[in-house]
């Protein structure tokens, strides 16, 4: 029996019960309140966008709870899609970033990577945790890994530039040498990312800001114009493939080697000041673009300015210092001089 009281009383009951307690009569007034009901489990996907609002307002350990939670609902479910996993654990890669735990960063970026390979974030996400590990020389392949992909993501220039810096101080002039071999990106990734969006550094985003790249089918298009040039140069016919460089050059401008490419026909042609207009380009694109150096060198060399085309021999050794080609102008140079 349930005592009468003079004041306020709060009965938490069943619901079937709620009868029985309205007839028993409180003398002030009953409150019938709900038992709690059991919680809806949360998708994978609602855990991963609670992950990304988390992200974004900076609590990054909640963050990475939420983004474990997701990949394990995911792997267990036994339906492993492999591209949102690897989202998943590149998104958790880059809170463990932010909180400065690297060594798990470059875990989860590997993990992602093995699988969707050649992915821009995860690999732009483990260069950054391998440089601030003091692993230049990884951090080195996953940039250019990148400019491979894209060769118009400011954050791997910078990367490329800082490590370059960096390893030249650490190994000296033959810091390529003990580099890691680089991976060779297939031509069926770059299309398929030419058509993509492009993202933002990774310093500016969690998965959740992109801007556009060219329009649809723009870059393939330039990179068929640019293979179209690339058979004319093996004919010899060297204006016609400028016109196809060139074509491609309007429709996609961030392509190096299109740049030096056509720098290779203006020299065959003696149109120098050309050349060296399309091997600067390039090394805005690219600064330890070796062929573009090479062939600004040649350029200048003709052109009889020396000064400047030993400057440009002495940039390429510090990057390839057996490069015989570029050994063999020196020498040529110097006898000039």
């Amino acid at each position: 029996m349930l005592e009468k009281c003079s004041i306020l009383q709060v009965y938490l009951i069943p619901k079937e019960m709620s009868q029985r307690v309205y007839s028993l009569g409180a003398p002030q007034l009953t409150l019938l309140i709900k038992m709690p009901q059991k919680r809806r489990s949360q998708t994978w996907t609602e855990l991963k966008q609670a992950g990304n609002e988390c992200f974004k307002n900076g609590q990054y350990g909640e963050a990475a709870s939420l983004y474990t939670q997701a990949i394990q609902l995911v792997e267990k479910s036994g339906k492993k899609n492999q591209e949102d996993l690897g989202v998943l654990y590149s998104n958790r890669a880059a809170t463990y970033l932010k909180d400065g735990n690297c060594s798990e960063c470059v875990k989860d970026c590997t993990v992602a990577l093995d699988l969707v390979p050649f992915s821009i974030k995860p690999l732009l996400r483990r260069a950054a945790a391998h440089e601030a590990l003091e692993r230049y020389r990884l951090a080195y392949v996953d940039y250019k890994t990148v400019l491979q992909i894209d060769c118009n993501i400011p954050a791997a220039h910078d990367g490329t530039n800082r490590m370059t810096k960096a390893l030249t101080e650490q190994d000296g002039p033959a810091w390529r040498e003990k580099l890691p071999p680089i991976p060779t990106v297939p031509l069926a990734v770059r299309e398929r990312m030419s058509q993509a969006v492009t993202p933002t550094p990774v310093s500016q985003q969690n998965g959740t800001c992109q801007k556009e790249s060219q329009g649809d089918g723009a870059v393939k298009q330039a990179l068929a114009l640019k293979e179209e040039g690339n058979a004319l140069v093996k004919k010899g016919e060297h204006k016609k493939a400028i016109e196809k460089y060139t074509e491609s050059i309007k429709l996609n401008p961030t392509e190096a080697t299109t740049y030096t490419n056509r720098a290779l026909c203006y020299l065959s042609l003696k149109m120098y000041k050309e050349a060296v207009r399309d091997c600067a380009e390039a090394l805005k694109l690219d600064s330890s673009n070796v062929k573009a150096l090479y062939r600004r060198a040649q350029a200048y060399k003709e052109m009889k300015d020396y000064k400047a085309c030993v400057e440009d021999l002495n940039t390429l050794l510090k990057i390839e210092p057996k490069n015989t080609a570029a050994r063999k102008l020196q020498l040529e140079v110097q006898k000039i001089k």
